[in-house]
């Protein structure tokens, strides 16, 4: 399935990413937030719908007139609040949407990610639900139509005494039933929102739900400017004594409805929930095997907590010494909940390949896979396949990222990490002072780790502004950073090359520099 069905839709995706990086750049992104866009977008639907709730009529005879009232009367404010209120529940069912699809296309599903996947299809549901049940506050021929067809699809299920569409037939509603329903809107399914979304970022840490700054302006002035272009508006007030003509949809929110014009109610249900179940149980379809979890090496764990720190899904703990040393604290490794990027071999302070005093080198915390022994001897290799040439370049990448098996350049030597995250900066020194005339750092796009947070910690480090730091004498001008999709072979390329003539002119400038002081 991956190579004929998930392949292409990874490129596809990719491509698209990268016309949006064009327009937006990577730091405001929308495909990279889509996440804390939703979030941004329920703040939206939260303080727009508090103002909404200020002057609505929870009566059933009154609720159509208090909406007409805020949305011809007051139009200057409690119209564009219902407009807002209105789009950025589309807006966030949008992004909802494309996150789902994001996440398949790019195989963060699977594997050690399933229970983040399996806990967020529900919350689509019950955005839905939220948004079902808010048509129907406006009580008119839109919200006939959603009362209807609910109770329809409500009467199949065995939890009622008495059909429901009875109600709606006889036109037998009571404030007290409509109460009810604005109770459900605004405060019973926020709740289980809340919670749902809880769940579903339980395993991860640092989750950011703030828009950066920009992407926040820009989005909520497009809702503002469509709120007043085109302002949200009722139907004709609910009569349960005809059968609406024509009805304006809202096709985020309503799409179901629809069916029960040509299926039955259980078969509208049979529908919906195969998809759901699809949808959950796709993490296992085909299964995924997670890598080794990483180990700690207590006699080389100092318990500082910068693995604890580091680490983008929550799989590190610290506890109290176990072993007697002089150390307060131990890292701990639930093997559940480990990825095994590495990024916390890179973070941890014994990961320096500088140290001959042991035949192995050691660290605090390895992965087994591929270990930071297997790292420095992969950059030793290198480096000798590099001897003769003119310049020598280490290129480190990421099994996510541009395949670097693609690069053939005699003058480069290419070694590929399960995270970029993984190699201590103390090895881009390492390199350097063993012979190589530069290092490019590659892996995932910039802001766009497979990982979450392995390419950010690893540009912060190499910015002296997260520990472990790059070696202070450490040349700058030799180090590069370039993350490359699968589908930026030619932008990768581009920048190695531009980085060769700039490592060789350097090189050049140094040796006549040299030999005009050795004149002397």
């Amino acid at each position: 399935m991956k190579k004929w069905f998930h392949k292409p839709i990874n490129r596809l995706y990719l491509y698209v990413d990268g016309w949006f990086n064009l327009a937006f750049g990577t730091v405001n992104n929308p495909l990279y937030h889509l996440g804390s866009l939703a979030f941004f977008f329920f703040w939206i639907v939260l303080i727009s719908g508090l103002y909404v709730f200020v002057l609505f009529d929870t009566s059933i005879s009154g609720a159509y007139q208090s909406v007409e009232y805020m949305t011809h009367e007051q139009w200057y404010l409690a119209g564009i609040m219902r407009s807002l209120h209105r789009y950025a529940s589309d807006a966030a069912v949008v992004t909802i949407i494309l996150h789902i699809i994001r996440e398949f296309s790019l195989d963060r599903y699977r594997g050690f990610r399933w229970f983040s996947w399996f806990t967020g299809v529900p919350i689509l549901w019950i955005v839905i639900l939220l948004g079902i049940s808010g048509y129907w506050l406006v009580w008119d021929q839109l919200a006939q139509y959603v009362a209807i067809g609910s109770s329809q699809l409500l009467d199949v299920l065995p939890i009622f005494s008495s059909a429901m569409t009875r109600n709606f037939l006889s036109g037998q509603l009571s404030d007290r039933f409509f109460t009810l329903m604005a109770f459900i809107h605004l405060l019973g399914l926020p709740v289980v929102l809340i919670f749902a979304l809880w769940i579903h970022v339980k395993r991860l840490s640092k989750v950011e739900i703030i828009v950066p700054r920009g992407l926040a302006i820009g989005s909520f002035l497009a809702l503002l400017v469509l709120s007043l272009v085109k302002p949200a508006i009722s139907h004709e007030q609910a009569d349960l004594m005809i059968v609406p003509a024509t009805l304006n949809l809202d096709w985020f929110y309503l799409n179901v409805y629809p069916l029960l014009d040509y299926w039955t109610a259980g078969q509208t249900w049979v529908l919906t929930i195969s998809i759901t179940l699809l949808l959950m149980v796709m993490p296992w379809i085909p299964l995924k095997r997670n890598p080794p979890a990483a180990e700690v090496e207590l006699s080389h764990c100092n318990g500082c907590g910068q693995c604890f720190d580091d680490c983008p899904f929550d799989a590190i703990s610290m506890q109290a010494r176990s072993d007697g040393a002089r150390w307060k604290m131990e890292a701990i490794v639930d093997p559940v909940l480990c990825s095994g990027c590495g990024i916390c071999v890179g973070s941890c302070p014994y990961s320096n390949p500088f140290r001959r005093s042991e035949v192995r080198l050691t660290t605090g915390i390895d992965t087994p896979a591929f270990s930071a022994h297997d790292v420095r001897t992969a950059t030793t290799k290198g480096l000798e396949t590099l001897k003769g040439q003119t310049v020598k370049i280490i290129v480190y990448g990421c099994n996510h990222g541009f395949n670097l098996a693609n690069i053939n350049d005699a003058d480069i030597a290419t070694i590929s990490l399960p995270c970029t995250g993984m190699l201590p900066p103390a090895f881009i020194d390492y390199a350097l002072k063993k012979g190589a005339d530069g290092v490019l750092m590659s892996g995932c796009r910039s802001s766009d780790c497979y990982y979450r947070l392995g390419n950010r910690w690893m540009e912060k480090r190499l910015q002296g502004e997260r520990v472990p730091l790059l070696n202070a004498r450490a040349d700058r001008s030799r180090i590069q950073i370039c993350g490359a999709a699968e589908t930026d072979e030619a932008k990768l390329l581009k920048e190695i090359d531009a980085f060769r003539q700039r490592l060789l002119t350097n090189k050049q400038a140094s040796q006549t520099a040299e030999k005009e002081a050795g004149h002397d």
